[in-house]
């Protein structure tokens, strides 16, 4: 019997609700938390973002980055790189990433596997689903 939509959909969510209770997305909501109530740490991230975007602007209407502005930056991103809740929430968000590629992975296992040969003939021709 075929497998409907929304059968896969509720089995979605109930995977969606293992996942949200895994350590690793605590750990990183802690870390996200630790950064907005730190205003140092905010402001250091808002910094890089806004100077990031600015010299963007400023490529693209063609004007090349001043050896200034790149010092600059490397500075902020040193503050950056240094800084502890930051250094926690890049770990946190490693370790939440991973969390969803191996559920990603798992999920799209059964789809790659190579058709076999069955006892009544030769596997269906077609697209095959790849990684």
């Amino acid at each position: 019997m075929p497998v409907t939509t929304e059968q896969i959909l509720e089995e979605a969510a109930k995977v969606g609700q293992l996942v949200a209770q895994h350590p690793a997305i605590a750990k990183y909501k802690q870390a996200q938390k630790a950064i907005a109530d730190d205003p140092d740490a905010a402001r250091l991230l808002s910094d890089f973002d806004r100077q990031l975007e600015s010299l963007a602007r400023q490529e693209q209407s063609g004007m090349g980055v001043t050896d200034a502005q790149r010092q600059q930056l490397e500075t902020l991103q040193s503050q950056i790189i240094s800084h502890i809740k930051i250094k926690a929430l890049n770990m946190a968000q490693v370790e939440f990433v991973d969390l969803l590629r191996k559920v990603t992975q798992t999920i799209q296992a059964p789809l790659s596997e190579a058709p076999r040969q069955s006892a009544t003939g030769p596997a269906p021709v077609g697209p095959r689903l790849a990684r």
